[in-house]
């Protein structure tokens, strides 16, 4: 299986995400370019529920101008800012925030990543036929009924360190290649935050029929607690949740049709946040057409990462198999490991 991984780190104090970016440059004969992180947090204004925003984020490629990782920020990485004594506005980094996703998109193809604070929402306030309002270190466009399109902020204290580290999909020698971006980032000091998790994205497409997708949900839903203690989930890991129990029930049928349980799925609420990231495949118009597998624990050794993939990948395997994943005998309450590969083995066996 094509697989990209999603690996989140913790910068030393008084470092940052750039400063891996810049080692993998080098060590790849290669470049770093600076662009947005689109990402959202609940919001302390009345009125408002989210807001969303665009934060410093780092693409490196090689000589040859392919992508080697991207370095962004990951804000469910908290406790290890806790006391941070830095001030906001690390190296003038900022970010840009907007409380309507469509126009958040409108902001990031229209302004420069690299630009400086005061100047980089000036080409959206051309887009309104506004002027751009320095206030007290913030930068702020409204429109001309005075509604408030974007917000430049100085990043907060301490958000410059963590550091999720996004892979292109890999299809051979994942360990050698995990290596040659966790090595630098051991030698410059990066730790394991307490939140962290490991993420892996598989090609959706497979999973986009009727006893694909219900077999997922059968392993993620039926095979919950052993799945997290196969594969050691992280207890302070933020975001996780079980699939919404309407569809795990759904898939004890044995007539299911594709647009019924994608239907299904939309209807119960299937969110990123949960043990398995199912939006992407039964979206109409999917952004990052992927499944995404979210229970693997952080980790900053390569060997270690692979193993529990490779797990998962062959439980995947299994959930293309039309046969029914069968629950959890009692077997899986001490053998979790030892249940789970039997199961991936019922499906290369056939």
């Amino acid at each position: 299986m094509r697989t990209g991984f999603e690996i989140e780190l913790l910068a030393p104090a008084g470092s940052d995400r750039q400063a891996l970016a810049d080692a993998l440059a080098a060590r790849h004969s290669g470049r770093v370019v600076r662009s947005f992180h689109t990402d959202s947090e609940p919001s302390t204004v009345p009125g408002i529920g989210v807001f969303r925003h665009l934060s410093p984020a780092f693409d490196v490629v090689d000589g040859a101008g392919a992508p080697v990782a991207r370095l962004v920020d990951d804000i469910t990485l908290t406790d290890d800012l806790a006391g941070t004594t830095t001030r906001p506005g690390h190296r003038g980094w900022y970010r840009v925030l907007c409380d309507e996703p469509r126009l958040l998109r409108l902001v990031e193809r229209h302004t420069d990543p690299g630009a400086s604070l005061p100047d980089v929402l000036a080409p959206v306030a051309a887009l309104f036929g506004a002027s751009v309002e320095l206030l007290g270190g913030a930068a702020r466009v409204n429109d001309a009924t005075g509604a408030t399109v974007a917000v430049a902020m100085p990043l907060p204290a301490g958000r410059e360190r963590p550091c999720e580290v996004v892979t292109p999909p890999l299809t051979t020698r994942h360990g050698r290649t995990l290596d040659a971006l966790l090595a630098p980032a051991r030698d410059l000091g990066f730790t394991v935050p307490a939140e962290a998790a490991v993420h892996l994205h598989v090609d959706g497409g497979p999973f986009r029929r009727a006893p694909a997708l219900a077999n997922l949900v059968r392993l993620f839903g039926h095979w919950r607690e052993p799945l997290r203690a196969a594969l050691g989930t992280n207890p302070a890991c933020r975001r996780l949740a079980p699939l919404p129990a309407d569809l795990v029930r759904l898939t004890d049928r044995d007539d299911l049709a594709w647009a019924e349980l994608r239907e299904t799925a939309r209807a119960a609420g299937v969110t990123k946040y949960a043990d398995v990231n199912l939006t992407q495949l039964v979206s109409a118009h999917p952004l990052r057409d992927t499944v995404e597998v979210r229970v693997l624990p952080g980790s900053l050794d390569a060997a270690e990462i692979v193993r529990r993939a490779a797990l998962v990948e062959h439980l995947l395997l299994r959930c293309l198999d039309d046969e029914p994943v069968p629950r959890p005998g009692a077997d899986a309450a001490h053998d979790p490991e030892g249940a789970l590969r039997a199961l991936a083995a019922v499906g290369a066996g056939r």
